[in-house]
């Protein structure tokens, strides 16, 4: 059974994406911690992130990289924290959060509460960031 991250990769459910490869995909989290929090998977189903050979965890990783340094351009932060808990999806994923301090990282804290517009407005941001270093390459 596909999971809500695989209908979101195959287009049957709306995301604000900000990054893709032909292995990667990276979006908001439409419950996001701050602004700019972001999800990183990989588009091939695997409920674990342990669970990835090798190769393609390490390949994910410099993904999570270049997402991650085009949230730092895209949005004002200290650092970016890096999450991984993978029990709310079936699915592996990795957090992105930019963070000032570390209470900025606790999963229980209030959910931000953006607008479409709010959410577009951001996505266009970090992708913008995020393209522009690749054609820096």
């Amino acid at each position: 059974m596909a999971t809500i991250f695989s209908k979101i990769v195959a287009g049957e459910i709306p995301s604000y994406k900000v990054a893709e490869d032909d292995r990667f995909f990276a979006f908001l989290d439409i419950n996001p911690l701050v602004k700019g929090h972001t999800l990183v998977i990989p588009k091939r189903e695997i409920d674990y992130l342990f669970d990835l050979e090798d190769e393609e965890l390490s390949a994910m990783n410099l993904f999570a990289k270049s997402v991650a340094k085009a949230i730092e351009k895209a949005i004002p932060c200290k650092r970016i924290g890096v999450a991984v808990m993978g029990l709310e999806v079936p699915h592996a994923h990795i957090h992105l959060i930019p963070i000032n301090k570390e209470s900025d990282m606790i999963i229980s804290n209030p959910k931000q509460k953006l607008s479409n517009d709010e959410f577009i407005l951001i996505a266009e941001s970090i992708k913008s960031a995020w393209e522009n270093s690749k054609a820096d390459l």
